[in-house]
């Protein structure tokens, strides 16, 4: 089989850790990623120091980048893109501009991301705003649905929304091979006369277009039921529903962890059902779905955790190497010129 040479850009900088998961992640990936070459965007001296320590240095599929800034966790998105010209994350995001590589992978602020990413690379023609998309697991194993806007955009109006509809479509077709993704909007209720006017009118051009296989509106509950391959909303109901869901699944486990702690025979039982445990919560792990993207931009752009371990940002560079080797921006590109962006 032909390997694809990648080259993706790293934000070294960026993330609550910074450099000591960033790195650690980078070694990972080239070690276990013959055919990827890593652009270390940050602090020279630091990145030298980590690759020495683990006797990779000098490394031919290793470029560094120094850079003298960084984007600081409670930076304002303004203020980062007018006065962080010379940081991690910018550099990271020129590299792609400027086709030095494919995709780049930040752990950093992600209003800043999403401001300078916006700025850097600026958005497909068609797509009005890019949108923060992330696979999330379902009750069948192996099966995710993919969901935005996870944050990105605050209110989208209908336009907005159908765009949002086109891409996740694309997504899912081509990050997980799903012929005709069943597509979704989260609304408070699935009858039609249920929601606001602008998802009652998004419903109405999804409806219109054969090139989407819309199913309706779907409820909260139904998130993770497989019942959709794409679920869309704005930003704000996105990010609220996601991080409460992941709040309810460490509430469950922290609970059942204090059960087992306190019955005896439950202990026993914790022993003998460990194995059926870690499989049940597995999926439930932001670690294995780490790597949401800033989709509908002229290039990739992978968002990591900002608290982020080394597994989990190493899943966000192989979720960037999956993007590049399925071209999914051209993908975007291609289905939104086959398809009426409807306006209000």
């Amino acid at each position: 089989m032909l390997l694809i040479n990648l080259t993706i850009a790293l934000d070294v900088m960026g993330g609550d850790q910074g450099p000591h998961v960033t790195l650690p992640a980078a070694i990972l990936a080239v070690a276990n990623l013959p055919n990827l070459h890593l652009l270390l965007c940050g602090d020279e001296s630091v990145i030298v120091e980590a690759l020495e320590k683990s006797q990779i240095y000098p490394h031919p599929r290793i470029t560094i980048y120094p850079t003298t800034e960084i984007v600081a966790m409670d930076d304002k998105p303004i203020f980062a893109l007018r006065h962080k010209k010379k940081s991690s994350m910018r550099k990271a995001l020129d590299l792609v501009h400027d086709g030095q590589a494919q995709a780049c992978v930040s752990a950093g602020n992600t209003g800043a991301l999403f401001s300078m990413a916006h700025f850097v690379l600026k958005t497909l023609p068609g797509v009005e705003r890019p949108a923060l998309i992330s696979a999330l697991p379902t009750n069948k194993p192996k099966q995710h649905v993919f969901m935005l806007d996870l944050g990105a955009n605050v209110f989208c109006d209908s336009s907005v929304l159908y765009q949002f509809a086109i891409m996740g479509s694309v997504m899912a077709k081509e990050v997980d091979g799903i012929e005709r993704p069943k597509v979704a909007l989260l609304n408070m209720g699935e009858e039609d006369n249920k929601g606001s006017d602008h998802i009652k009118q998004t419903a109405s051009y999804l409806l219109a277009n054969e090139n989407i296989n819309y199913i309706g509106f779907i409820e909260g509950n139904d998130i993770f039921t497989n019942k959709a391959d794409v679920i869309v909303c704005d930003g704000f109901v996105g990010n609220v529903a996601l991080k409460t869901c992941e709040g309810v699944a460490r509430m469950v486990y922290k609970q059942l962890q204090e059960i087992i702690k306190k019955h005896f025979l439950a202990q026993i039982m914790g022993k003998l059902l460990s194995g059926t445990i870690k499989k049940l919560f597995k999926p439930m792990n932001p670690d294995q779905y780490n790597g949401a993207s800033l989709i509908g931009l002229r290039g990739i752009v992978v968002k990591s955790h900002g608290n982020a371990n080394v597994t989990a940002f190493y899943t966000a560079i192989t979720e960037a190497v999956t993007e590049i080797e399925r071209q999914v921006p051209a993908k975007i590109k291609d289905q939104l010129e086959h398809s009426f962006c409807h306006k209000d």
